[in-house]
């Protein structure tokens, strides 16, 4: 009988309790016996695993974060702390490990492959920054939530003539704001991608107001070069010349929490199943991912060598609607 386990790691994202429901309910399925790590890679190397069954993980696909935990564990960077893992996994008799979260995780899931422990990676990352996957799980969710943020913040904007700042997460990729701000409407977005200087910013306010908008909403990438505090700080500055302020809402970590779509559900319940599949067929050292709408095994070398790219041409099309 096979021995399985699976752990969540890196930043929470909606959608991962489905992924963990997914695994250990397909791995049960083969007959196999399925354990569940505490807190991540530190939880690893501690030896926090317990074997769960199918009730233990019911009820859990609709709610948001992960009912294993997730901690940073700055061990696990070292060769000790990777072998102190496997000797934990190894004691317990399990064969193999199933890693969901982003890119830190998957590179803690490569160290391992390197180790000669079989794991396989999923997909999951709310920045959508992540090489092997068109969409990662929590990223639909996370979408939504910074659209319905731009719907409100867009009904008192229009009600006193203002222009506001949405600053949303996604690190040093500007994916979420871009397409929030496509889906929203927003007069301008700033991404990590493309260089804006402040005075443009103002600009595209002013372009807002002359073309008799009641409204402007500047979406922008917490990792771009000017987030929104220092925006609303050149304006503040600069006030007397420009005859307005920005006021800043930062949406953090209001993106991770809440409840997961259907989308990111179902998305992370294919990509848990596969990768039970993958196990199965004992290809291991990879990352199941979702691309070109079915899921897919990319090796967790290239996942950890290579950087996932910006549909620049949805750049284009987000200055092509802002006006």
């Amino acid at each position: 009988m096979k021995r399985v386990a699976v752990l969540t790691s890196g930043g929470d994202a909606p959608g991962m309790n489905a992924a963990i429901r997914a695994v250990v309910r397909a791995g049960i399925a083969k007959g196999w016996e399925m354990y569940g790590v505490r807190l991540g890679y530190k939880g690893l190397i501690e030896g926090r695993i317990s074997q769960l069954g199918v009730r233990d993980v019911g009820g859990i696909m609709q709610r948001g974060g992960t009912v294993l935990g997730s901690a940073r564990c700055l061990e696990f960077k070292t060769k000790e702390g990777q072998i102190q893992a496997i000797r934990s996994m190894n004691q317990l008799g399990i064969e193999a490990l199933v890693v969901i979260g982003g890119n830190g995780s998957q590179t803690g899931a490569n160290a391992l492959r390197l180790n000669d422990f079989p794991v396989v990676g999923v997909a999951s990352t709310i920045d959508n920054d992540l090489f092997g996957s068109d969409i990662t799980i929590g990223v639909d969710t996370a979408l939504n939530i910074a659209l319905e943020a731009i719907d409100r913040l867009k009904t008192t904007a229009s009600s006193h003539q203002r222009a506001f700042l949405l600053e949303v997460m996604g690190r040093d990729c500007g994916y979420l704001a871009l397409m929030s701000a496509i889906a929203g409407g927003a007069e301008m977005v700033v991404i990590p991608e493309v260089e804006t200087e402040p005075e443009e910013v103002v600009q595209a306010i002013w372009r807002a107001y002359e073309a008799g908008k009641a409204h402007a909403i500047i979406v922008v990438a917490e990792g771009a070069k000017y987030n929104a505090n220092r925006l609303a700080a050149y304006c503040e500055e600069h006030q007397e010349r420009l005859g307005f302020l920005l006021r800043a809402t930062q949406l953090g970590h209001v993106q991770r929490g809440g409840n997961p779509g259907a989308f990111d559900r179902i998305l992370a319940t294919r990509l848990g199943a596969a990768a039970i599949d993958q196990i199965e067929k004992g290809e291991y050292g990879v990352l199941m991912g979702w691309i070109k709408n079915e899921a897919t095994a990319t090796p967790l070398e290239e996942v950890v060598a290579k950087k996932k790219p910006l549909d620049m041409k949805l750049y284009e099309l987000a200055k092509v609607l802002d006006r």
